[in-house]
């Protein structure tokens, strides 16, 4: 359960809301998250957009690192490291990265993704096995699915209650995933005042989370579609995600003056 408290729950869960619209990002784009787990100060989060070239094709180069700190490094070690290419004009992924030790779990995997035949291609370093697993179409990774859809969230159209569907492939597996549309809401963060859009993801209750709907994210309600904090009640406990710091925005960042 503790190693949700990684820079995984900000990419799956930030990442979830939709319609066509230019990049709400650009190369420089930079995220920190605070991460608290109860009192515990749990860990830091960060996302960078970079320009680059995967085989002769340009392309958005994401990477996403995660890592415990204070009382919790000391019992419950995490140093996540996720990367995706994605291209510059489609937002599909091409290639994902991940290598994570959370409290002695380790994983290393290179996946590459074949939109014409939906394959993916997933190279499990750690084990040196080859597979190769059917996807859906418009399949994407953690972190392309973050860029992607907030580069499709269409504020004007949402309505509180609507529905929206996602399509992730996560090591060896797609999954489909939905959120509802709550509304609209202002949030504080350390910036000031923010304008956002609130969403609530449908979540496996068990082990991690008490229930499906555990879980709360915020997103700014301007173009650049910030995430700006997320709220978990979890079997055991409670994790709270803020954002930290910023730079690079492609856009102006809103903040209502008093």
């Amino acid at each position: 359960m503790v190693q949700r408290l990684t820079i995984t729950i900000i990419l799956l869960f930030f990442a979830l809301t939709s319609h066509q619209a230019q990049n709400a990002y650009d190369a420089g784009e930079w995220f920190k998250f605070r991460i608290h787990y109860g009192p515990f100060n749990a860990s830091f989060a960060t996302l960078q957009v970079n320009e680059a070239n995967l085989e002769g094709r340009p392309v958005y180069h994401v990477v996403g690192k995660g890592k415990s700190t204070g009382m919790l490094h000391w019992f419950f070690k995490v140093d996540d490291n996720y990367e995706t290419y994605i291209d510059r004009k489609t937002g599909q992924p091409y290639k994902f990265i991940r290598q994570i030790d959370e409290g002695g779990h380790t994983k290393d995997l290179e996946i590459d993704f074949d939109h014409k035949s939906n394959n993916a291609y997933v190279h499990d370093k750690k084990h040196d096995k080859k597979k190769t697993y059917t996807t859906k179409e418009n399949i994407h990774d953690m972190l392309s699915a973050f860029y992607y859809l907030r580069s499709n969230i269409n504020e004007e159209s949402l309505q509180p209650g609507q529905e929206i569907f996602l399509n992730l492939f996560i090591d060896d597996e797609s999954m489909d995933f939905k959120v509802k549309f709550l509304g609209n809401e202002v949030v504080k963060t350390k910036f000031g005042k923010v304008n956002a859009l609130k969403f609530r993801p449908y979540v496996m209750a068990g082990r991690v989370f008490k229930e499906q709907e555990s879980l709360t994210f915020w997103v700014s309600a301007d173009k650049n579609k910030i995430p700006l904090k997320i709220k978990a009640d979890l079997a055991v406990g409670s994790l709270d995600a803020d954002l930290d710091a910023y730079k690079g925005l492609k856009y102006p960042f809103r903040i209502i003056i008093d």
